[in-house]
């Protein structure tokens, strides 16, 4: 019997070596990345609440359908080693996956696929496109605030015990929401996160093991 019946993954630096935002800022090089980059790690290190930023960082990138289908493979590329065969060990093992991410929802649907994540799992913040994929605007999303992880776990009617996965200040925040938090190193590596949490592991094949010891 595995050790959690729900585990919920975060997406950007846990089951994908990228941030999604910074990928598409990146593109835009300039004043732009080094703005966007700096205000994500200002987020993820706790310095500045979520809210504070999300909207501001789309806006000055403004991403097309175009870039967000980009991203979608670049995700998958990026996949954490061992990912797909851990995840699949997982579900076989009877254990319900669901990725809360503050990333972009229209560009993890393809790593969700990858993984075997079905898609009504995925939560994330959708973009608002027009008929010819021009960026609009961030649609409403309680993911694109700070606290808003827990939020949406409050919604989800977890099977219990739950675990969740994560690397960031906001994914943190899911811990009154689930009996077990475990800080995702592999990528990136942040103290107050780590402090926080139950366990601390640095790949995904180590955690299923232990998942399902």
């Amino acid at each position: 019997m595995p050790r959690f019946r729900s585990v919920v993954f975060d997406a950007d630096s846990t089951l994908a070596g990228i941030e999604g935002v910074d990928w598409l800022a990146r593109a835009r090089g300039g004043d732009v990345a080094r703005d966007v980059a700096a205000l994500t790690r200002r987020a993820m290190d706790g310095e500045l609440p979520l809210e504070e930023v999300y909207a501001l960082r789309l806006e000055r990138i403004a991403p097309t359908g175009a870039e967000l289908a980009a991203l979608g493979e670049a995700y998958v590329e990026a996949a954490a080693p061992g990912a797909q065969a851990s995840l699949a060990a997982l579900r076989t093992a009877g254990v319900t996956l669901y990725i809360v991410s503050g990333g972009i929802r229209q560009a993890l649907l393809p790593l969700a696929r990858h993984l075997g994540v079905d898609e009504g799992r995925v939560h994330a913040v959708p973009l608002r496109l027009d008929e010819e994929g021009a960026y609009l605007g961030v649609a409403p999303s309680p993911l694109a605030r700070s606290g808003g992880k827990a939020t949406v776990l409050a919604g989800l009617g977890l099977a219990r015990p739950a675990l969740a996965v994560g690397d960031g200040i906001t994914d943190l925040e899911m811990r009154p929401r689930v009996d077990v938090f475990v800080a995702f190193t592999g990528f990136v590596r942040r103290a107050p996160v780590v402090a926080g949490a139950d366990h601390e592991l640095a790949d995904l094949p180590t955690l299923a093991d232990w998942l399902l010891g």
